[in-house]
């Protein structure tokens, strides 16, 4: 992957995209979620400093379950069988992304809350 050509790189990146897409349910549920907090943010027309602060946790939510999901694949991959240290990682992994996703819904309510006053 060192020293590809942009392209090569951005097709490498959004391939990894896709694969979380059609294997994930969460990273499909995430985007469900995203696109739902985007319809809200056009309805509610918050201030941009609202709106910058819900697009960054989108994507560090999405940011998560990419690692989540390439951890999991590394780990089953080199680790089939069921160790008690693949299961920690991966429940870490996942804990990461619900810590990012409650923040999300924290930014969002409050967002809400701030337009609404």
């Amino acid at each position: 992957m060192k020293n590809r050509a942009f392209r090569f790189r951005l097709q490498c990146a959004l391939q990894g995209i896709f694969f979380a897409f059609r294997n994930e349910s969460s990273f499909r549920t995430q985007t469900i979620a995203a696109a739902a907090a985007c319809v809200a943010l056009i309805w509610l027309h918050p201030a941009l400093v609202w709106v910058a602060l819900v697009l960054v946790m989108i994507f560090l939510v999405f940011a998560a379950e990419l690692f989540n999901t390439a951890l999991e694949q590394l780990l089953d991959g080199l680790h089939p069988e069921n160790a008690e240290f693949v299961r920690i990682a991966k429940d870490c992994a996942a804990g990461s992304v619900l810590v990012l996703s409650l923040a999300s819904v924290a930014v969002f309510i409050l967002m809400v809350f701030a337009a609404a006053a």
